[in-house]
């Protein structure tokens, strides 16, 4: 039995026989078209290419932002899958320090960890680069992270409430190349597990996740900046087709691949194929790489949102009396340290009012500020709100106590 959903005819699950190595290379064939993004700068090697100022000027004219969220969002739906923005960051100052912070960490983890590498060999990593920055500098944080290119990005395929990761990678001169994957959700799995999910799961998967990477250094193409497959995620079985070697040629032969000076920002689908590259340079290569997560979906991390949140609400509390920060930049900073979707949570001690949905955290953090509430209430408050949403050991129906096991 099959079914068809997302324009294509599914089978229950996919298998050997959807690996179809000639539709792959049709698919990836395909050709980006200035035309069609009106936004855009360029296009360059099937990559969609904008200006950081142009977009901060769409996002002012209410007119154009929801033209500029569809057409981000069809460029990874429908299009190649992947966009940059050149000059993400106007003030490259606020990278400059952000990676002086990372430095820090970094030695800061070796000193207690020794020297542990990452994943992929020799290079540095910081895991949970995003809350472990805010908790070192938060009003370093609010500049970086309220940027609202990434909350533009984040809201045009994701939609609200969306979660925010990210981890640090620095790939030191040598650092030798990636072989070509796709990311998370299933992309983080061996081809025997995804083959376990049926065939519309492999679909979902890629609109859970937003893949970005935050240029930290200059990175000529010496430095290995990384290698995409622009199209390659339109491939439904693709996450059976990466494991196998027939499709690594396709992407030796078809990848694509563009310097990025420091303050630029990729985003892609996660199920474009992709692998960073070989350093041949003498410099380090610094990137921030950002997982962000749709409100309804697991991010990659756990995450310590109520720390986030009382650290970053004393410098925004002063910094609104202050009228030195706009309500956009605010706006953004609580999308990416608070919680903006009511679930889960405890029904019975936290149900909703007047509504569908329970109270969320950012909803309580936006009426701290707006109410002034000295920094220890919002504590006092976030204490409640965790407790209440948390499941107990015992519960009560119709008056008796029962014990749950």
């Amino acid at each position: 039995m099959s079914s068809l959903i997302f324009g294509a005819q599914l089978p229950q699950h996919f298998g050997s026989g959807d690996l179809k190595l000639d539709r792959f290379r049709v698919i990836c064939d395909q050709t980006a078209d200035l035309e069609s993004y009106r936004f855009a700068e360029s296009v360059e090697q099937n990559i969609v290419i904008y200006l950081g100022d142009t977009l901060r000027k769409g996002i002012v004219d209410s007119g154009s932002e929801s033209d500029l969220k569809a057409e981000l969002g069809s460029c990874l739906r429908d299009g190649p899958g992947i966009f940059v923005i050149r000059g993400a960051f106007q003030d490259t100052a606020v990278i400059d320090d952000m990676t002086a912070i990372f430095i820090k960490i970094v030695s800061d983890e070796k000193s207690l960890l020794g020297e542990v590498g990452d994943h992929f060999g020799d290079n540095e990593r910081i895991w949970n680069s995003f809350q472990k920055a805010c908790l070192v500098a938060p009003e370093l944080f609010i500049e970086y992270y309220g940027n609202p290119l990434l909350a533009l990005a984040a809201q045009a395929w994701l939609g609200p409430y969306y979660q925010i990761t990210a981890q640090v990678n620095n790939v030191k001169p040598g650092g030798q190349a990636q072989s070509p994957h796709r990311d998370y959700h299933l992309g983080f799995q061996s081809a025997k597990t995804a083959a376990e999910f049926p065939a519309h799961a492999h679909l979902m998967s890629q609109f859970l996740t937003l893949q970005g990477s935050v240029a930290h250094t200059d990175m000529p193409i010496e430095s290995g900046p990384t290698l995409f497959l622009p199209f390659s995620q339109q491939f439904p079985a693709g996450y059976l087709a990466f494991h196998e070697e027939d499709f690594a040629a396709v992407f030796e032969e078809q990848k694509s691949q563009v310097p990025f000076e420091k303050g630029d920002v990729v985003f892609l689908s996660p199920a474009l194929f992709h692998a960073a590259g070989t350093n041949l340079s003498q410099d380090d290569r610094i990137a921030n790489l950002l997982q962000i997560s749709s409100a309804f979906g697991r991010p990659m991390e756990s995450i310590n949102r109520q720390a986030m949140m009382e650290r970053v609400y004393p410098i925004l509390l002063d910094r609104s009396k202050r009228g030195t920060i706009s309500s956009q930049a605010v706006q953004d900073t609580i999308a990416a340290v608070a919680d903006g979707y009511s679930f889960p949570t405890n029904l019975d001690s936290d149900p909703p009012i007047g509504g569908n949905v329970p109270f969320t955290a950012q909803q309580l953090m936006h009426q701290a500020l707006k109410e002034h509430w000295p920094p220890q209430r919002l504590r006092e408050a976030l204490i409640r709100y965790a407790n209440k949403r948390e499941a107990r050991g015992l519960f009560t129906v119709m008056g008796r106590r029962y014990p749950s096991h």
